[in-house]
């Protein structure tokens, strides 16, 4: 029996943004996977801080990547708690579902960050890199589009700016954004 391919999708989701979804789409339309997990960080490894609580942030993703059928969101990060390394939750990961082939869904804006990261070199090995390419970055091998230059960051600014948030974020999130007032104050 083959085992189940799993392409993991973690990220603070600060807001997600329409980067992440086509992320997504891209990976189930042409990798080598069966689904996509989605998991929001608990706290951040390089110190972030996160303007919206994980409740709002899991609350976003859901309504973010709800049009895929094969996209699953997991709170592991927060049963995990403490800094989240994405070492310690592939091997979580791996522990709790010992039949799954993981992969590591990462934009090629990541790439030169890994130097950061506890243990790429570990990480790769657990769940090699399937790289989505990125506006303004050089594109990874295999992969022919370039995701837009969407960022959280940005969006929050529009958010602080009161500016329209079309083409950013899916429709469902700024919705969700407007009705429970996130990103008003900061949390």
């Amino acid at each position: 029996m083959t085992a189940r391919r799993v392409a993991v999708y973690g990220g603070s989701f600060d807001p997600p943004h329409l980067g992440h979804v086509l992320s997504v789409a891209w990976a189930l339309s042409v990798a080598e996977i069966d689904e996509v997990w989605v998991i929001p960080v608990w706290t951040h490894a390089f110190g972030k801080a996160h303007r919206a609580s994980f409740d709002a942030r899991m609350d976003m993703c859901r309504l973010a990547f709800e049009p895929f059928r094969r996209v699953d969101l997991l709170d592991i990060e927060r049963r995990l708690g403490g800094v989240s390394r994405t070492l310690d939750t592939l091997e979580a990961l791996r522990q709790e579902h010992p039949d799954v082939a993981l992969r590591l869904l990462i934009g090629a804006d990541v790439l030169p960050t890994t130097d950061r990261w506890h243990r790429w070199e570990d990480v790769a090995t657990i769940a090699p890199p399937l790289v989505v390419g990125r506006e303004g970055y050089p594109a990874p091998e295999g992969c022919p589009i370039s995701i837009p230059d969407v960022s959280s960051t940005e969006v929050r600014a529009a958010l602080d700016d009161a500016r329209d948030l079309t083409g950013l974020v899916p429709k469902a999130v700024a919705e969700h954004i407007r009705e429970h007032g996130l990103y008003a104050d900061d949390e």
